[in-house]
């Protein structure tokens, strides 16, 4: 997610209203009376380490000094790269013997007409319906072969990437033209939206060894205003009617895509986040699946300033007696998963209610075994919300499964407890707890649909546990633990033994174990895995402050390698990133079994470093990095990577392979 002040914001800056007033604790709470036993001891690191069942540090285990491992083995380096230092450069930098290249920055040509990037940015809005995108961020390789999942090709395939947001400063050769704050230019705000969205760009590997786009009819650009259709609860009901679709089955666009998923099917998803901003209403007086996803009386971009269809409908004004007269209900078609097939370049994305509607960060899936259910999680990264698992109502098998697997099932939101425990509580009106809380809640829902278009209002009344911004998951390949970024909160203004700090705003890495095998229980334990921050306030994994090699803020991205090393990736912002101890935005890679936290990459000025995806043999890494020299104009170049002096900086994707072709790691 980007959380900064950028010069694209028009109309009030990109970050969702805060709009969580429930009384539900807070996890800082929770870490505040964890920290009494482990965090401020020093210890809360190895003790999550032993309740999950890996080894302790041989220091852990040393008692009046008499342990000794003189004559066990040296094991095998997990982080075989010497660390790069922090730094402030505007470039990328990698370890010694590693490389990074640029690879289809926003501006690409992938489809249609292949019309050039003009360096002026004067390309239209049909020629950006035929390019990447901007500002890049989650992805996934797909290989050649993996219609179905399971492709193992690894010199050809189809990268599938997400575009967050804009910088209108950028996108236009001028930046764009407003008057008395409304937009003024129709080709602007289409431009402005076909550089959101999806691209599905198939690349190869050549002769020489280096990746290529490749013509093909799979190249496909999905965009804030492709048609696309609802399924699950939701699909057909009343707060999904609107005068496009008087039905409220069919939508058009996705928008502000921030980190993804993938299925075991072979399909994409991307994952709506911070979509309110994009969206005005002058009524007074909200509902609540407007109120409490933060709606306000002006948009991020102004696009609902102009007139016609295609603008009018980010304007939630009611205008008429019925939901079919205006577009009331037109904020309710986002805050979706997205699944798209990239294999086929005619399927229509489908928007899957059943996940839950919110500001989604990504989509992560637990190991799934033949005739077990599906479960997946997913963050609301916006301060003080909640984290969620859905777990399918039917049964996963390999071959005939697919995306209705994702239209019938439970979503259960996250509740944890000081001891260490969890509990996941079920948002489903035929549940008999959640129909309870409702009752001592006093609010009604009429029915599932209803429930899920609302998630944020059903997450408060079952009593979930407020988070620090829930961004990226990832499941140990091995383990089955799930790890989630908590980015930051500077909320918090009151400190005490339990919570050091003023305010989070350096973030965390917590962790938790499903008591049952197959992830569909309703029972976890957690610990915190890392605390983020400088050397002086900070913990490793070890439960000792993080090193020179190691320090880090704003924890977001998170992937894990085949091998079960755990990789890390930075968003941070303002005084963070251009004064403090951690240079630029960075990339690490962190080791469950021996705690070591090391950095491999830096990435330029202003950027952020997200998005990670590999090759199955693991010999291709690509990271992308999203606006760089964020705040730039045209006449002010704050970086100007990746092409060079007096270029205009664009997002990108970079390929990091060793120089001796073996694997990255």
């Amino acid at each position: 997610m980007t959380d900064h002040n950028d010069s694209s914001v028009l109309f009030g800056n990109g970050d969702e209203l805060p709009s969580n007033s429930s009384d539900n604790p807070h996890i800082n709470e929770l870490i505040g009376q964890l920290s009494r036993r482990q965090v401020l001891t020093g210890t809360a690191a190895m003790g999550g380490l032993a309740f999950l069942g890996m080894a302790l540090p041989q220091t852990a285990l040393a008692s009046g000094g008499t342990q000794t491992t003189q004559h066990l083995p040296k094991p095998r380096a997990r982080l075989p790269f010497g660390a790069v230092p922090v730094g402030r450069p505007d470039e990328i930098v990698v370890p010694p013997g590693y490389r990074a290249s640029p690879f289809i920055p926003w501006g690409t040509p992938i489809t249609g007409r292949y019309p050039a990037f003009a360096d002026d940015a004067s390309n239209s809005a049909r020629d950006q319906a035929e390019q990447t995108g901007m500002h890049h961020d989650g992805m996934h390789f797909f290989p050649i072969d993996g219609h179905r999942g399971g492709g193992r090709r690894s010199d050809h395939g189809l990268l599938v990437l997400n575009h967050e947001y804009i910088d209108a400063p950028l996108l236009h050769p001028n930046g764009p033209s407003v008057t008395d704050g409304k937009r003024t230019s129709a080709e602007e705000v289409r431009k402005e939206i076909n550089a959101h969205g999806v691209s599905v760009v198939e690349v190869r590997r050549d002769v020489r060894g280096e990746w290529e786009v490749v013509p093909s009819p799979r190249n496909r650009r999905i965009t804030a205003a492709t048609p696309m259709r609802i399924s699950g609860p939701a699909r057909g009901h009343a707060l999904l009617k609107t005068r496009y679709s008087p039905k409220g089955t069919a939508t058009r666009g996705t928008q502000n895509n921030c980190a993804n998923g993938f299925t075991p099917w072979g399909t994409y998803l991307t994952c709506e986040e911070n979509w309110a901003g994009y969206f005005a209403t002058r009524d007074s007086n909200l509902p609540r699946e407007l109120a409490r996803y933060g709606l306000g009386s002006t948009s991020r971009f102004g696009w609902d300033t102009l007139p016609g269809d295609e603008f009018e409908r980010f304007d939630a004004t009611r205008k008429g007696p019925s939901a079919i007269a205006d577009y009331r209900n037109e904020p309710n078609h986002f805050g979706w998963i997205v699944e798209i097939d990239p294999f086929d370049p005619e399927s229509v994305p489908v928007k899957r209610t059943a996940l839950g509607r919110f500001a989604h960060e990504g989509l992560i899936f637990a190991p799934v075994k033949p005739g077990r259910p599906l479960v997946c999680y997913s963050g609301d990264d916006a301060q003080n919300e909640y984290l969620y698992k859905y777990v399918s109502r039917d049964r996963y098998w390999p071959g005939f499964s697919d995306g209705r697997l994702l239209d019938k099932g439970t979503l259960y939101v996250a509740r944890f407890k000081a001891d260490g425990s969890g509990e996941w509580l079920a948002l489903d009106i035929d549940n008999r707890k959640f129909r309870q809380a409702c009752k001592v809640a006093g609010v009604r829902f009429a029915d599932q649909g209803e429930v899920l278009i609302n998630t944020r209002l059903a997450a408060d009344v079952v009593g979930a546990t407020k988070m620090d911004r829930p961004e990226w998951g990832a499941v140990h390949p091995d383990s089955g633990d799930v790890y989630f970024t908590l980015t930051n909160n500077t909320a918090r203004t009151v400190a005490d033994a339990a919570n050091p700090r003023v305010a989070n705003a350096y973030g965390h890495i917590i962790r938790w174990r499903e008591q049952s095998r197959d992830h569909a229980g309703t029972r976890f334990r957690w610990d915190i895995f890392l605390l983020a921050g400088p050397q002086s306030d900070s913990l490793d994994p070890k439960g000792r402050p993080l090193g020179a090699d190691s320090i880090l803020a704003s924890p977001d991205g998170l992937w894990f390698d085949p091998d079960g090393r755990l990789w890390v990736q930075t968003d941070m912002s303002g005084s963070q990133l251009s004064s403090g101890p951690f240079g630029n935005n960075q990339m690490l890679v962190a080791d469950p079994r021996s705690g070591e936290v090391k950095r491999f990459l830096v990435g330029p000025l202003g950027a952020e470093v997200t998005g990670i995806t590999a090759t199955p043999d693991f010999r291709t890494l690509f990271v992308n990095i999203q606006h760089p020299g964020e705040g730039s104009t045209a006449s002010n170049l704050l970086s100007t990577w990746p092409d060079g002096p007096g270029r205009r900086p664009r997002s990108a994707t970079v390929i990091i392979t060793r120089e001796d072709g073996r694997r990255i790691l």
